[in-house]
């Protein structure tokens, strides 16, 4: 099928308006490669997550440049951004505020915690108990905080990275399935390079390194450029190609799936919705007013790798999420 076949008038006419609307996140990226090196795929999914107002679940061990690059992302719109170390004796208080009593006029007041800001990195969030892990996802699920009876709205863009160390399990709590499922990507960050570590050891072997992230957005641009994704097009045989990318998860043998007995849940519909949202995120990322099948295709893995849940059969196999899911693409019929 022709790439034409999917581009409908509305899309082929808005065309030039949509690269042209998409620029500052492109503008944004480059900026941010001024600081971060290597790091595309963590940078491209930031600005997806920025676009949907989804959240990101980061893997990857300590020492990748997490929190460099969420900084660097809120430097580039001139923004707020708070960097939260979880840790088991963290307080759900210490995360959304409480409320200060003031002896000189016998009152209590609200104390706004760090979670009220634009851009949230929550370090190594499985090191703190389940309390603190749900007063965190109860505001991005929700957008709001609600302290001693009193409901604050939080200030859009708001958006969380939330990290985990792969290696260390040891006094962690790792994240409940139904929790996970709240993270629109789940992106795993990898060593860089050898020519990336270059580049990575010149730029910061040094006593003070400096870099200049220039404000190239506005938050009120990346709300603006929200209502542009929501105008990007999706063919009805690509719906039906993401509905049966998630529905195979749950019946693989209807799908021609040998996968008996290695899949514990499949994804939820939420799965489907954010497949949706992020593939039309990327089309806009790429200029586009329409979707194809590679927007599908390359966030897939993201999207449904922490929504999949495999069994002790499949771990005894050595199989994972991630390769199950490779195989539902292989087999599932690309319009």
């Amino acid at each position: 099928m022709s790439l034409s076949e999917f581009a409908s008038p509305q899309g082929a006419s808005t065309g030039g308006g949509f690269s042209q609307a998409s620029e500052p996140f492109r503008k944004i990226a480059v900026e941010i490669g001024h600081v971060l090196v290597g790091q595309e795929d963590l940078v491209h999914r930031m600005l997806i997550g920025l676009l949907t107002g989804g959240h990101l679940l980061i893997e990857g061990v300590p020492g990748l440049a997490k929190t460099t690059a969420v900084s660097s992302l809120a430097k580039s719109i001139r923004t707020q951004f708070q960097r939260l170390q979880f840790t088991p004796d963290l307080l759900p208080a210490d995360l959304i505020g409480t409320q200060v009593y003031r002896p000189q006029d016998q009152s209590f007041v609200v104390q706004k915690g760090p979670i009220f800001s634009n851009l949230i990195l929550a370090d190594e969030i499985n090191r703190a108990p389940a309390k603190v892990q749900s007063a965190l996802l109860e505001a991005m699920q929700e957008r709001q905080v609600t302290i001693g009876g009193e409901t604050f709205l939080l200030e859009e863009p708001f958006l969380v990275m939330a990290t985990q160390n792969p290696v260390e399990q040891e006094g962690t709590y790792p994240l409940p399935e139904a929790q996970m499922d709240r993270f629109l990507l789940k992106v795993i960050v990898d060593y860089p390079q050898r020519d990336e570590e270059l580049t990575i050891l010149r730029r910061m072997s040094k006593t003070a390194p400096k870099f200049n992230v220039a404000a190239v957005t506005s938050p009120e641009e990346i709300m603006a450029a929200r209502g542009n994704v929501d105008d990007v097009v999706i063919d009805p045989k690509i719906e039906g190609y993401i509905v049966d990318l998630v529905m195979a998860t749950r019946r693989p043998a209807a799908y021609g799936l040998s996968l008996d007995g290695l899949i514990q849940f499949g994804g939820s519909p939420r799965a489907t919705i954010n497949l949706a949202l992020a593939a039309r995120a990327n089309a806009f990322l790429d200029g586009r007013g329409y979707v194809l099948p590679e927007d599908v295709q390359n966030l897939a893995l993201d999207v449904l790798r922490h929504r999949v849940m495999i069994t002790y059969e499949a771990e005894a196999e050595e199989r994972t999420s991630e390769s199950i899911i490779r195989e539902i693409l292989d087999h599932v019929a690309v319009p």
